[in-house]
């Protein structure tokens, strides 16, 4: 980049490259810049122009360039340090070396194929002894969908069933109705910087459908998956039914964190939350994405991104999908209709690799025999017709508003030890507890007072175990959550105060 100063570069990124019509300068800026950092043409350590200077060069606004710039910040593309300015993040952190076993890992990759496809065998049934816990109210019985626009769905789905075309009372067998696959791409590229097609886009049932079906065809019985600890019950059970070795991997304030041990053991499926991690709710940092992308591709592994609740960042821009950073078709993104809409629409999204496309349709087909395509398409219209987006904004206020009144009424907590994230975005809060309390006791109190939570420790994995609750907020009405949020830090202080 020494040789062509970086105002004239972004100008001429800004020129070439093919932005969505209706993005904004800001976003427009931002996404040159990544780009430019993802692909190493802005290497580590390289000092940006200031705002000032941009703006006068771009012929934009400072505030645009603030904007792009504060993006950048948060999602951890760059540093700003007093007197030194706004840099490159230094991002590529070196904690891995290449063994003779990791060699012989790779020859066993590839000898599986080009496309990656597992050799499938008598998916493995059976319970296991986690428990099912589901982000509800932790009020029980409160479910609240008022927020929902139950009149205008119902007028959607009555204009699919006067006329309703023979192929949609059918089975899908093409991946998904159409439209909405095509309406979710345009979604998807514009709000989570997911590069794809149309192609690429199936419709599952939900996340666990997602995950299961790539379970089963990326991998065989016995092959090891690394998984967030704490992870996930959702996922967690549905590898386990696939006769997967799960690898715990600890999660810190930067989100999954291998380490020395964890590159020794590599992996064929890594499956995480970057967004919003659930369900201690960090956002994975930059560095750890770079890392896992980069470890993906060397081992010939592949990345499930569960992007659950990206919609709903109360604070700053929204952050980028890992798939959006990914240089080299490792990474398959989901995300799911349930928590926008209702949890009983059963509706979710697959983006695959490119060369993965073909065969997960007709993995889909086989193995699940899709149907809903009459809610797909009212789903579509949905979309389409602007309703999604102007559901999506009252949500964010309605949910930002409950978070506030929950955190409020959880403050007294930090008093006797606890602690209490203020993360901005998600459905659902975690409270911190010391290691040496019992959550799951804590949990049975807040039960006796008639309130459901459910203690971090169940979903840790193996002897070490965090203590804290879990709080989801989105279902319960918001007049109840400050008298709710009340009792429940009644019952933590008198816990942890013995």
């Amino acid at each position: 980049m020494e040789s062509l100063p970086i105002s004239e570069w972004l100008l001429g990124e800004l020129k070439q490259n093919r932005f969505p019509y209706r993005m904004p300068a800001h976003r427009r800026v931002y996404e040159s810049i990544r780009r430019g950092i993802v692909s190493h043409q802005l290497t580590p350590d390289t000092r940006l122009p200031s705002t000032r200077s941009l703006a006068e060069a771009l012929n934009l606004s400072r505030n645009t360039l603030l904007a792009a710039f504060e993006q950048l910040h948060d999602e951890g593309y760059v540093v700003s340090l007093t007197g030194s300015g706004t840099r490159v993040a230094k991002t590529f952190p070196e904690e891995f070396t290449e063994t003779k076993d990791d060699k012989n890992t790779e020859k066993s990759a590839a000898a599986r194929g080009v496309t990656g496809l597992s050799i499938r065998g008598t998916a493995a049934a059976g319970q296991t002894d986690q428990p099912s816990y589901e982000v509800q109210p932790f009020a029980p019985g409160e479910d609240d969908f008022s927020t929902f626009p139950t009149q205008l769905w119902r007028r959607l789905l009555n204009r699919q069933w006067r006329a309703p075309q023979p192929a949609h009372l059918d089975y899908g067998h093409t991946g998904g109705y159409l439209p909405l696959r095509s309406a979710i791409a345009n979604y998807l590229r514009m709000s989570r910087a997911v590069n794809l097609t149309v192609e690429q886009v199936l419709i599952t049932s939900g996340t666990q459908q997602s995950i299961d079906l790539c379970a089963r065809l990326l991998t065989d019985h016995g092959d090891l998956v690394w998984v967030e600890n704490p992870c996930y019950w959702g996922a967690r059970r549905v590898l386990e039914v696939n006769g997967l070795q799960l690898h715990p991997v600890p999660v810190d304030e930067e989100g999954m964190s291998p380490g020395i041990d964890d590159f020794r053991c590599p992996p064929r499926l890594i499956y995480t939350t970057p967004s919003h991690q659930y369900p201690k709710g960090v956002v994975m940092s930059y560095g750890r994405r770079r890392l896992l992308l980069d470890y993906a591709a060397s081992k010939g592994a592949w990345i499930l991104e569960d992007d659950y609740d990206s919609e709903f960042r109360f604070e700053g821009h929204p952050l980028s999908s890992l798939q959006g950073m990914d240089q080299n078709d490792r990474v398959l993104y989901m995300g799911t209709f349930s928590k926008v809409m209702y949890p009983g629409i059963k509706l979710g999204y697959l983006v695959v690799p490119p060369e993965l496309t073909e065969s997960f349709k007709r993995g889909l087909y086989q193995l699940q025999r899709p149907g809903q395509v009459v809610i797909q398409a009212a789903l579509a219209e949905f979309i389409e017709e602007g309703h999604f987006a102007s559901h999506i904004r009252r949500l964010r206020q309605v949910y930002g508003e409950r978070r506030r009144l929950l955190q409020e009424a959880l403050a007294p907590v930090t008093s006797v030890g606890a602690s209490l994230p203020l993360a901005g975005s998600g459905l659902h809060l975690m409270v911190g507890l010391p290691p040496d309390c019992d959550d799951v006791r804590v949990a049975e109190l807040a039960a006796e007072q008639g309130l459901r939570v459910y203690p971090l420790s169940c979903y840790c994995i193996g002897e070490k175990r965090e203590k804290g609750l879990i709080i989801g907020y989105a279902y319960a009405a918001t007049e109840r959550i400050a008298p709710y949020g009340r009792i429940l830090a009644d019952v933590i202080q008198a816990a942890l105060s013995y």
